[in-house]
């Protein structure tokens, strides 16, 4: 996961004929393609950077997006139940909000009006590689990039067609397949499926709502398909689609609420590659079709209780990558449009809010290296139909002043545009619109120490975030009636730290991070951020049994801020649990694993009122051929 030794020297060689593959990196596992929008070696990437593999991820045993995200560096998570129910990323303190969901390489559509892309249903079981950046990347890829990039990349480009299956607690069960075969020498085929489902259990026993005295279970199904043709030497094209349904019970609260959701999710993109020589280009278009539905269990989905989120966003993205001196230039132009209808009952008969948003970009990265010293900066100019222009812009220089040991220092800037909902309200939920809502704006500094000292790989970086016009939400406790507004401003610092090293036949994977998240107004810590956080990992085999060990510890936090209606900040003690993970292959081609989270069940939240499941147990095996 972390950076490798592979020098900077191997990257023009190798940049090109990867960006041919733009969405994921070909063999080489050291290369990332997310951090400039070309291929590089992650040693050559001077932001903070984490790349977890399809084979990793079968060894944590991860059974979604989530449990992946949670083990990385700089990662803090909030979540109201177990698998499947609602959860928000904090990275680095930013706001949920704040991080960029793409995948394959394409934003993943927010049809909520909290402007966070629902990553949690994202099937665990379509995911090849996931390459994630931590601090700003707006000036790559525009609004939504204020605290990192997660692009979750779903080609896998060997030749392997795998079977599995699963269960566990409170009646968990899995079951997948996939097909990833060239049929001919010049046209690949990849078909997918999968299917996960939970029982759940009673995430608030205590309630008083009766509709809340149930299990809060989840089932997700998906499908995932694509094809890759190479037409000649320089021409190749992809179309892809995929697309699944996700159905959860959670709590309602209080009488008559809705307490269970449907997701259904289409996605498509097709694109053309051209790489000649010391050029390539790529343009690729993307459509994604997005419901939710909200409703009460009681009545169903189609009663007058319901509500709808439905949205539609198009994205086209043209790319040109060119070889220069020592490094790499890449240009392009990003254009977006969403479009959002939402349909749900708030003490009135029926209520239908219609928006659309339509967003023109075009960016500039290059990095380039002079003997030991490496610089890199990118720019890049927004056209929003709502906000007018924007301008954002990041620089960041490294330099290898010893053999083995780097120092870099970078900065940059970011802006966050509101949700559509956010701007224009939702009647449904008595949300006043605020048309004079403004970007969120961001100019945050990094500085690192990096370097190789004997066996141990090591990573220091020291953080500062300022972020202002910060949009927060109040409501009134009695008449529910809230809407947005803009703090003026929040800082968020920190100081990161991550090692990797071999003892023996064991292999140690050290994060450290220390967080200080506050409101310039009173000083007043950020909710459901934890000032410490401490995560070891270690993995060993013995006797052909592959063993994986996560220890993750998170300080205190606090579940809300204050506001005129709330005086006082609720406190949530800190935690900190153990995961074991044991595989065995038991022949080439099969192979059985067992899990068990929270090894020792410990009782905590990460949301004031919503405890965790305690300990989990989970069996499953594949069968590759």
């Amino acid at each position: 996961m972390n950076k490798s030794n592979t020098t900077l020297c191997a990257f023009s060689a190798t940049a090109l004929s990867l960006w041919a593959a733009y969405g994921y990196a070909q063999d080489d596992d050291t290369q990332i393609v997310t951090a400039n929008r070309f291929a590089q070696p992650v040693s050559s990437v001077l932001a903070s950077t984490s790349v977890v593999t399809r084979e990793e991820i079968d060894q944590w045993q991860s059974k979604n997006l989530l449990e992946v995200l949670r083990r990385l560096p700089g990662v803090d998570i909030a979540q109201t139940g177990g698998i499947g129910q609602s959860a928000s990323m904090y990275v680095r303190g930013s706001e949920a909000r704040h991080t960029l969901i793409l995948v394959d390489g394409v934003p993943f559509a927010k049809p909520g009006i909290t402007g966070v892309a629902d990553f949690n249903q994202i099937p665990v079981s379509i995911i090849q590689r996931v390459e994630f950046i931590r601090g700003p990347r707006s000036a790559v890829y525009g609004a939504d990039a204020i605290g990192g990039v997660v692009n979750v990349i779903t080609q896998n480009p060997n030749n392997q067609n795998t079977l599995a299956a699963g269960f566990g607690s409170k009646g968990y069960q899995e079951y997948s397949g996939s097909i990833n075969q060239n049929v001919t020498d010049q046209t690949r085929l990849t078909v997918a499926g999968s299917y996960q489902a939970t029982n759940g259990y009673n995430v608030q026993p205590d309630s008083t709502s009766p509709v809340d005295r149930d299990r809060d279970g989840w089932r997700n199904k998906a499908f995932w398909a694509g094809v890759d043709h190479k037409f000649n030497e320089e021409f190749s094209g992809f179309f892809r689609g995929y697309g699944y349904a996700a159905n959860s019970d959670y709590d309602a609260g209080y009488v008559g609420g809705q307490d269970e959701q449907q997701i259904y999710n289409h996605s498509f993109d097709t694109g053309l590659r051209f790489n000649k020589d010391d050029y390539s280009s790529q343009l690729i278009a993307s459509y994604q079709k997005y419901k939710i539905y909200n409703y009460v269990s009681t009545d169903g989905r189609y009663e007058d209780s319901n509500s709808l989120d439905d949205m539609e966003q198009r994205n086209l993205q043209w790319g040109n990558t060119f070889a220069v001196g020592h490094g790499m230039v890449s240009a392009g132009l990003d254009w977006q449009q969403q479009k959002l209808t939402s349909v749900g009952q708030y003490l009135t008969p029926r209520d239908r809010d219609s928006y659309k948003q339509d967003n023109t970009g075009a960016y500039l990265t290059a990095q380039q290296q002079f003997g030991t010293v490496t610089l890199e900066g990118s720019a890049r100019g927004d056209d929003n139909e709502d906000f007018g222009r924007h301008g954002t812009w990041q620089t960041a220089a490294g330099w290898e002043f010893i053999p083995g040991y780097k120092a870099s220092l970078s900065y940059g800037t970011g802006f966050q545009a509101p949700t559509l909902g956010q701007l224009y309200g939702l009647k449904r939920y008595g949300i006043s619109s605020n048309p004079d809502l403004s970007p969120e704006k961001s100019k945050q500094w990094e500085a690192a120490l990096e370097g190789l000292t004997g066996p141990v790989n090591w990573r220091v970086a020291a953080y500062h975030n300022k972020v202002s016009n910060l949009i927060t939400y109040a409501s009134d406790p009695v008449t529910f009636e809230g809407g947005y507004y803009n703090e003026k401003a929040v800082t968020l610092k920190g100081i990161e730290a991550t090692a990797d090293f071999d003892t023996s036949f064991v292999h140690h994977q050290i994060t450290l991070g220390y967080l200080d998240a506050r409101r310039d107004s009173d000083g007043e810590t950020l909710a459901r951020r934890a000032r410490e956080q401490a995560k070891y990992q270690l993995g060993l085999t013995v006797y052909d049994f592959d063993i994986d060990v996560i220890y993750q510890y998170y300080g205190k936090r606090y579940d809300n801020n204050t506001s005129e209606y709330s005086s006082v900040q609720r406190r949530l003690p800190g935690y900190s649990t153990v995961d074991l993970a044991v595989s065995y292959p038991v022949t080439s081609q099969l192979t059985v694993r067992g899990r068990i989270a929270n090894l020792f069940d410990k009782d905590y939240e990460t949301a004031y009122g919503y405890p965790t499941p305690g300990t989990e147990y989970y069996l499953s095996a594949s069968y590759s051929f």
